[in-house]
């Protein structure tokens, strides 16, 4: 690079460091000697000819120098000309690298949290004992965020305490129940209050002052967050709290800490609720439980259509056809006017189908918002679950589509998913091809993109899974297809929710029993 650049200023570049004694050569040829860098940019005589010498803004010591032999005066001023831009370019080139070298630190923690959240629904999956499940989670949550203790404390009815059912780092006598009346005490606030309490010990008053004197909370940062759960239809309420405390290096829990935590808490609240199920009930309604609240957990999973208020008129409807299902969808605002929609069917339903969709959500909203063409992301995608996918032997069709009002065009990228369709406000509905296999089957740099035009304002995209029109009324007769498209090209003027409505009603009027899940998504834009 230092040589291009030195081409471009018809001299040499080089890179020099100060330590505080002297400037050290960091990039180009080593000269043999070092420098005292002056008091402000400008040229100096070095052992090797005339220099320019500046300080590169925002890198912590570093030096340009833009040098030629001689003492020409028409090379001094030509110094003075190209280092300005050659300066330019070291800096834009340096930022360029500090950005790079960011955003892969930020994707591989998202990874990192990513592989946390599926490993938890996978530990809740397989095990029916609260206490085998606390006790893996604790474990995980406190390695991923760096706590050396950490504690997962559960609400006992009877009792009116916070007894606790998993902990690291603690002595046996100290894990006693805990009163949720109990002042003194964090944990039972965060219960009563339902809001996450965190101490930074740099700051000694963010601690609540009750909460001090002898409970050991001083010195040591600490994150305190409640485990929340809710059925349909009823308000959240508190069932526990989960503890970390003493992080790795004294600092304060994070920001990210903080919303990983809740995460957790939040998938752990329906395990907590349905270890109170299993001592009060019989084992058949323990199970019926289970569904209803994995159905609950996994639809809160689907994005409302306010995400798109302002920029996209959107409606959609997830209908499993057991308790929890593998159909999924996403939308989300990319940058300027510009929208991405995905819909995706895991080739299978239950809690297998369950498990990908909720790792193929996670991963779908860090890809999407790391580039905006289609290919790339679900090219992302595929990396991402390749392993997971092959060792279920999984996998999904999905189309993602990026809108852009003003260049007027959809980009796609289709991977095996059929049900995908450019609706214009006169003619034909147009179907959106695949560009590539099912993810699960496609393989690396299979995936393309293409463009299609669109009208804003009057073309509808609509999306849709196969268990809509594969289902089959008594005579066994499918409501298929050419019925669907024909009731959307009907209502094609009125608003996506109300479409979503005729549509969904006119596939039960046909008297269709589904046998898999149903999934409809209309937005126009």
């Amino acid at each position: 690079m230092l040589e291009s650049l030195g081409t471009l200023a018809h001299g040499r570049v080089r890179l020099w460091h100060w330590n505080g004694q002297s400037l050290r050569l960091t990039a180009g040829a080593d000269p043999g000697w070092s420098l005292i860098p002056p008091e402000k940019a400008g040229l100096v005589a070095t052992p090797g000819g005339t220099a320019w010498l500046e300080p590169v803004n925002g890198s912590h010591g570093l030096w340009l120098e833009v040098g030629a032999q001689g003492p020409d005066p028409q090379r001094e001023e030509h110094l003075r000309q190209a280092a300005p831009r050659v300066l330019s370019l070291v800096t834009a080139l340096l930022d360029s690298e500090r950005q790079r070298a960011y955003v892969a630190e930020e994707l591989a923690g998202r990874y990192e949290e990513i592989e946390l959240l599926y490993a938890i629904s996978e530990i809740l999956g397989r095990t029916l004992r609260l206490e085998e499940a606390a006790q893996i989670i604790v474990r995980e949550v406190s390695a991923v965020v760096g706590a050396r203790r950490a504690s997962i404390m559960v609400f006992d009815e009877p009792s009116g305490t916070l007894r606790t059912v998993a902990a690291r780092g603690f002595a046996p006598d100290g894990l006693v129940p805990v009163a949720v009346e109990d002042d003194c005490s964090i944990a039972a606030r965060v219960f009563r209050d339902g809001r996450t309490v965190t101490y930074d010990p740099s700051n000694p008053e963010s601690l609540p002052p009750e909460c001090g004197g002898g409970r050991g909370y001083r010195g040591h940062s600490f994150l305190s967050v409640p485990i929340t759960y809710a059925t349909p239809g009823t308000e959240l309420r508190c069932v526990g709290v989960m503890n970390l405390t003493d992080r790795v290096g004294g600092d304060r829990f994070t920001l990210d800490d903080r919303k990983l935590v809740s995460a957790v808490a939040n998938q752990i609240g329906a395990a907590v609720e349905n270890a109170r199920l299993v001592e009060r009930d019989a084992q058949q309604q323990r199970l019926q439980r289970e569904l209803e609240l994995a159905h609950d957990l996994q639809l809160k999973l689907l994005p409302s259509p306010a995400v798109l208020q302002g920029a996209a008129d959107v409606a959609a409807r997830c209908l499993p056809a057991d308790s929890v299902g593998g159909d999924f969808y996403t939308f989300s605002r990319l940058g300027p006017g510009k929208v991405g929609v995905m819909l995706g069917d895991v080739a299978s339903h239950g809690f297998s189908a369950a498990l990908v969709m909720a790792l193929v959500m996670a991963a779908a909203g860090i890809h999407a918002a790391a580039s905006d063409r289609p290919d790339e992301t679900l090219s992302a995608l595929l990396e991402s679950l390749s392993s997971e996918l092959a060792r279920t032997e999984m996998h999904f069709s999905v189309f993602y589509g990026v809108l852009d009002p003003i260049s007027g065009l959809l980009e796609y990228a289709n991977a095996g998913h059929p049900h995908a369709f450019r609706v214009p406000r006169r003619g034909r509905a147009e179907r959106l091809e695949a560009t590539a296999p099912p993810l699960g089957l496609a393989t690396a740099g299979s995936i393309k993109r293409r463009q299609v035009p669109w009208s804003v304002g009057d073309d509808l995209l609509v999306l849709w899974t196969d268990g809509l029109v594969d289902a089959r009324n008594d005579a066994g007769e499918p409501f298929g297809e050419h019925r669907l498209v024909a009731e959307i090209e009907a209502h094609r003027e009125k608003t996506p929710e109300e479409v979503v409505r005729r549509v969904l009603e006119q596939a039960d009027s046909f008297g269709s029993h589904p046998t898999d899940d149903r999934t409809l998504l209309v937005l126009r834009i």
